[in-house]
């Protein structure tokens, strides 16, 4: 059996657009409107998880996923419209809402902007950006968080087709166990706003499609 798991990076807000560590806050009309004009496009019938953060669930609602808890300026903007296609039509699936796929806990530096963070503690992010081990923040390393996810990526292994709503350091860790890089690549890859990476696996090995819309047709991997 060959399983296909989709990730999709939330829709755009305040937080990625200042590159601020997420402080909760809503994805931003247009990212919402997006996020509505793709939701057609999208496989029916599959498994839908997402990242517990308010932008990814968001995300999820305006993508017709069905997801609650829906709150603040897009909470209005995510609700049901027609779909692009209608003759591919969402079905709501509630999500889930996997521990291994929670986005990278970094502590006191929540809510606070890199060059923030970085004029205060210079060294400490530093150490963090070349030390995947290192949690100078006092919340988990990117070590820690490439493990998690590799899990739950090898536990999915028998579920099919997956899609998944989730924080752009989730997909930077299953790209790097994927591809089987040294975690130091994981700041690297750089995952925009509501662009989809996509990987099958069987037989013991995992194939990778980075960075296509989510509006985009899938391609059959080589080999899978």
């Amino acid at each position: 059996m060959t399983s296909r798991v989709t990730f999709v990076s939330p829709a755009m807000n305040a937080s990625l657009r200042q590159a601020r560590f997420d402080d909760g806050g809503s994805i931003d009309a247009g990212g919402a409107a997006r996020a509505r004009a793709v939701a057609g496009a999208l496989p029916t019938g599959v498994r839908v998880v997402t990242s517990p953060t308010v932008r990814c669930r968001e995300t999820a609602a305006a993508l017709g996923l069905g997801a609650v808890g829906v709150t603040g300026p897009a909470a209005s903007a995510a609700e049901p419209t027609e779909p692009v296609n209608p003759m591919k039509p969402v079905e709501p699936v509630e999500p889930v809402e996997p521990v291994e796929l929670a986005g990278l806990d970094v502590g006191r530096w929540r809510g606070l902007t890199l060059a923030e963070v970085g004029a205060a503690e210079s060294e400490a992010v530093a150490r963090w950006l070349a030390d995947p081990g290192s949690a100078p923040h006092g919340g988990e390393s990117v070590e820690d968080l490439c493990a998690r996810v590799a899990r739950w990526l090898e536990s999915s292994r028998e579920e099919g087709r997956t899609l998944a709503v989730v924080e752009p350091e989730i997909v930077r860790a299953a790209v790097v166990h994927v591809l089987g890089t040294p975690l130091t690549a994981f700041w690297r890859l750089d995952v925009p706003p509501l662009t989809a990476t996509s990987i099958s696996g069987r037989g013991g090995r995992w194939n990778l499609r980075l960075g296509h819309p989510p509006d985009a047709p899938e391609a059959s991997a080589a080999g899978s």
